[in-house]
């Protein structure tokens, strides 16, 4: 019996419908094919089949594995999970590529593969994208490693004393594990800078370095700086809040200078913190994670302070890991000079000055001066003395009054004992650095590279005046 006309009709839209598909499935610029639920092959289109160098019509009926390399179409019609822009090496290429699976009736019955390219040339044009991309990647990081980390490094730490060598080794050899360190010294003898040194020489080179003052923080906003705090935490908070100082130290290193006068209030939360690697901000519920190393410092005796009360022994035994204690520079005068020339190149470099030379006389006076402030006082001197040289040559003329005096003197003078030398002499220089401020406290603790509170406990210690005398 003929075929009806709207048999015929619905026939010839069927056959239009299909080849409608047909031609969908070919130009998908991207190799595509379809397998059934056994991992055989159904559709194959021609992009995938001249990448490939197959002819297209001769894999209808393989198995997926005998076509294409590595194939998981079948495995995809087994477990009805997609795969969903997975890698797949083929041909030597690291493809990208996505395997769906098609269900009727709750039921996979076929799976579509596609391979994320348009045409073999496009392979080799994304090689070669890739490969400049990934130069750039190395390059950024490289920029990223300079602007995030630190400023100094073991190189920058200057000395050819036997003490310095063997604290750089010991420094060394905390780089190359996360345990806490403890750094005691003298201001100005350079504990953060070889704090510095252990994060650069580390892992965690590439992470922030994050830098607290243990005295410069205001007791009742120490607590949101160190863990950071929500929304509406306290008047005037960030709307948004604010992330602490140990959460932005991730997989980097904290270092917490002036530990020694950490409120003994905080002391047990900052145990907690270094403890467990966990807090809350401020005002928040959330338990905060983060991977820190810990680096602490200060110029106080901890030990001494333990009976007191005033630092508490849990906290102590657990950042005193490692420890390394910094002698002043005037234990390891073998320094001194090798500090000294190599700051006058940094110096003139800075004033974009050729050189500055240094007479004799002028070196000795330096050489003998006890340096109560140590390498950061020296390196005041030496700026002074620049500003008042001339002819590119500092002579002992050109070094501040409190030094040239003492040279002249030091002949004349009764023996002391080596405390009360040190006495004298960090009263002379606080006292002339008030002088050269007009008494600005916080410029002359700026000289004196302190901070002002430690300013305000010398002047006390001395009984130096608040204000100049009257004339």
């Amino acid at each position: 019996m003929a075929d009806s006309p709207a048999t015929r009709t619905e026939i010839e839209e069927l056959r239009r419908q299909l080849e409608i598909y047909r031609l969908i499935f070919e130009s998908i610029h991207f190799g595509a094919m379809v397998t059934d639920a056994q991992g055989v092959i159904t559709h194959f289109n021609a992009p995938y089949g001249q990448f490939l160098g197959l002819a297209p019509e001769d894999q209808i009926g393989r198995h997926c594995t005998a076509a294409v390399e590595n194939s998981r179409m079948h495995i995809v019609a087994q477990t009805g999970r997609a795969e969903i822009n997975q890698s797949q090496l083929i041909q030597g290429q690291s493809m990208v590529v996505q395997r769906i699976p098609i269900r009727k009736d709750g039921k996979v019955i076929a799976v579509f593969g596609q391979v994320m390219f348009k045409d073999v040339r496009d392979v080799g044009k994304l090689a070669r994208e890739l490969s400049l991309l990934e130069s750039k990647v190395k390059i950024y990081e490289e920029e990223l490693i300079t602007l995030r980390s630190t400023r100094y490094t073991f190189e920058s730490i200057i000395g050819v004393s036997e003490a310095l060598r063997t604290l750089k080794s010991e420094a060394l050899k905390a780089a190359a594990n996360n345990f806490p360190v403890l750094i005691t010294g003298e201001s100005g003898t350079g504990k953060e800078l070889f704090a510095q040194a252990i994060h650069h020489a580390s892992a965690r080179r590439p992470h922030p370095f994050v830098r607290i003052n243990c005295a410069a923080i205001p007791r009742d906003l120490l607590e949101s700086e160190l863990f950071g705090y929500e929304k509406g935490a306290f008047t005037g908070a960030r709307a948004e809040g604010k992330p602490g100082k140990f959460e932005l130290a991730h997989q980097g290193t904290i270092f917490l200078d002036e530990i020694g006068d950490l409120p003994v209030e905080m002391q047990p939360k900052l145990l907690r913190a270094i403890e467990d690697k966990e807090f809350e901000r401020v005002g928040g519920t959330r338990v905060v994670r983060s991977d820190f190393r810990v680096i602490a410092a200060t110029n106080q005796n901890l030990e001494s302070m333990l009976s007191g009360g005033r630092f508490r022994k849990d906290l102590f035994y657990r950042l005193n890991v490692v420890a390394l204690h910094l002698p002043p520079l005037r234990e390891r005068r073998g320094d001194i000079l090798a500090i000294l020339h190599h700051s006058l190149r940094r110096i003139a470099i800075e004033a974009d000055l050729a050189e500055i030379a240094i007479d004799k006389a002028a070196e000795r006076a330096l050489h003998h001066w006890d340096w109560p402030g140590n390498v950061r006082e020296l390196v005041n001197v030496l700026e002074r003395s620049v500003s008042a040289m001339e002819d590119r040559l500092i002579r002992l003329s050109d070094l501040p009054f409190y030094i040239q005096r003492r040279r002249k003197v030091a002949g004349r003078e009764h023996p002391a004992s080596l405390r009360e030398m040190q006495s004298r002499s960090e009263r002379d220089v606080i006292w002339q650095a008030l002088q050269d401020a007009d008494f600005r406290k916080v410029a002359a603790a700026r000289l004196l590279g302190i901070h002002r509170t430690l300013l305000y406990k010398k002047m006390k210690k001395y009984n130096l005046p608040l204000r100049p005398p009257a004339t």
